[in-house]
């Protein structure tokens, strides 16, 4: 049945200029540089880590949880971000997340300073906590930003924006790891999120002159009732995949939460087949294209956030390359995206995103395996030809699940299906940084004893434990023998070279996912539906 103020989608260039700015590409301009902070905020946290984690004296959990808390706060606060666009404009709400998301990020770089005048905050914890803040500003920012692309493009010209919105994030991408090392190296991890400010600035100007405001007539109110339900719903799964490792996984905590879980998520379904205006209306997974591109965004981000968390250590810890090194070991990867994204976008408009996405994820799955096989002192070569593929392989699957997602929604509830695809995204990534991190921690404690060999017997148990927690770094106490340092480094890579082939398989079956993905958009002017 049609919602009885459905609205009709645009049907042409012009009226979807009329509905979100003059240029539709200088509305993509615009909203791109504000995500490029978040982009750049990603790739630069990876090469700062071992820094904050020397000069803070964070633990593995402590980083686990400057990723995880960050992503944490945008899963449980992306889909009523994105309600909120839809109610009270998105461009007001891009703005507020720009605004909010610089402002945090230079409350990061003065943690230190802040932690001297709050008492009982240490340096670490106020990161973390302003972290969380800065996850919270991320939420309002990036599905507003996906909302004004759907509203600025005409249908057949959305695969379009998407390549060249993909090909700008990829450049912002590769500028994070060689501008983030050359910050840490020369200056400090503290300038790494400072950075984040004059980007912003720009952002807000050319938002506020060159976007205008839209939003949904067909809501009136928010559904409080269903945000309560979904955010606790969301808290409960990604507090209890992050701790689960440290409580153990039938630890009666653990099960709490995961019961939580389970009664919040069914309360929230419930009530979203009740409510008068519901905040993630159901018709919206009637679409199967719309269902499936969730998980699959999902699936490649646990792949790809968990095994990636753990190459900093790698390249600095294990290789002992320079944060600059570093960044510029990482740049195959990130520059890659900058062709690979706008080919990716002309693939599926060709091929469909049934094919397009299936291939980026057997190339994902290939370039994961390079991963698992690489080396202690492997060459720039040998690991620039997986972060290569790597680029290639992701890319369709994030441009083709984010218009699948997207495009596949009504214009109305644009703003939701934009918080429904990030929210995907980082429930997939602290899915993958929480599971792959406990596995490669017991691949270290078990193969770690070998590797010392009848030296292992020698050693206190106290001494043991923080050889294995110095081993998730990659990096060994300074002083100790040879052999001591050797068996570390070993550990590290067989819990590295095991995530890696865990997202492997990860990779396959989500490819054969793609075989049930249809684009299914709407034709230009055919009136929405609600169901």
């Amino acid at each position: 049945m049609a919602h009885p103020k459905a609205v009709m989608e645009p049907s042409s260039s012009g009226s979807a200029e009329k509905r979100a700015g003059g240029n539709p590409w200088l509305v993509l301009l615009a909203v791109s540089l504000g995500v490029i902070m978040v982009m750049l905020d990603g790739t630069v946290v990876g090469i700062a880590n071992p820094s904050i984690q020397a000069d803070l004296k964070a633990s593995l959990s402590d980083l686990q949880w400057v990723t995880s808390g960050y992503l944490l706060a945008l899963a449980v606060f992306l889909i009523t971000a994105g309600k909120l666009g839809d109610l009270f404009g998105h461009k007001r709400v891009f703005l507020i997340g720009v605004a909010g998301f610089a402002l945090s990020s230079v409350g990061i770089g003065l943690s230190a300073e802040l932690a001297d005048v709050i008492p009982g905050v240490t340096p670490i914890g106020a990161l973390i906590g302003l972290r969380v803040l800065q996850g919270l500003f991320g939420a309002l920012l990036q599905p507003a930003a996906l909302a004004l692309l759907r509203s600025a493009f005409p249908g057949e010209k959305l695969n379009q924006a998407m390549g060249a919105w993909g090909a700008i994030i990829g450049l912002s991408s590769a500028a994070g790891p060689i501008v983030g090392g050359l910050l840490v190296q020369n200056a400090s991890w503290e300038t790494v999120f400072f950075i984040n400010a004059p980007v912003g600035v720009i952002a807000l100007v050319m938002g506020f002159f060159l976007i205008k405001d839209n939003r949904s007539q067909t809501f009136a109110r928010i559904d409080w009732l269903g945000v309560v339900l979904l955010s606790g719903a969301m808290f409960s799964l990604v507090w209890t995949i992050i701790k689960a490792p440290e409580w153990g996984w039938g630890d009666s905590t653990t099960l709490t939460f995961v019961a939580a879980f389970a009664v919040l998520i069914g309360a929230f379904i419930f009530w979203q087949s009740k409510a008068r205006q519901p905040l993630v209306p159901l018709s919206l997974f009637k679409n199967a294209s719309i269902s499936i591109g969730t998980v699959l965004m999902m699936m490649v981000a646990f792949a790809m956030f968990g095994a990636m968390f753990f190459l900093g250590f790698f390249f600095q810890g294990v290789h002992g390359l320079s944060p600059l090194e570093a960044g510029l070991r990482m740049l195959p990867m990130s520059a890659g995206m900058i062709f690979a994204s706008p080919l990716a976008g002309m693939a599926i408009g060709r091929f469909g995103p049934k094919i397009t996405m299936g291939a980026g994820l057997l190339i994902t799955a290939v370039s994961m395996f390079l991963m698992s096989q690489l080396s202690i002192d492997a060459s720039f070569i040998e690991s620039g030809i997986p972060f290569l593929l790597l680029a290639f392989g992701l890319s369709p699957v994030f441009v083709g699940a984010t218009e699948i997602i997207v495009g596949n929604a009504p214009v109305e509830l644009s703003g939701v299906a934009g918080g429904l695809q990030q929210s995907a995204m980082q429930v997939g990534g602290a899915l993958g940084t929480a599971i792959l991190g406990a596995v490669m921690a017991a691949e270290i404690s078990s193969t770690l004893p070998g590797y010392l060999g009848p030296a292992a017997q020698a050693i206190p148990p106290a001494q043991l434990a923080g050889l294995e927690k110095a081993a998730a770094f990659g990096a060994a106490p300074a002083g100790l023998p040879q052999p001591i340092v050797d068996a570390v480094h070993n550990s590290f890579m067989d819990g590295m070279h095991l995530a890696f082939l865990v997202s492997t398989g990860v990779a396959v079956l989500t490819a054969a996912l793609t075989m049930f993905v249809r684009a299914g958009r709407k034709a230009e002017g055919a009136p929405v539906h609600m169901g």
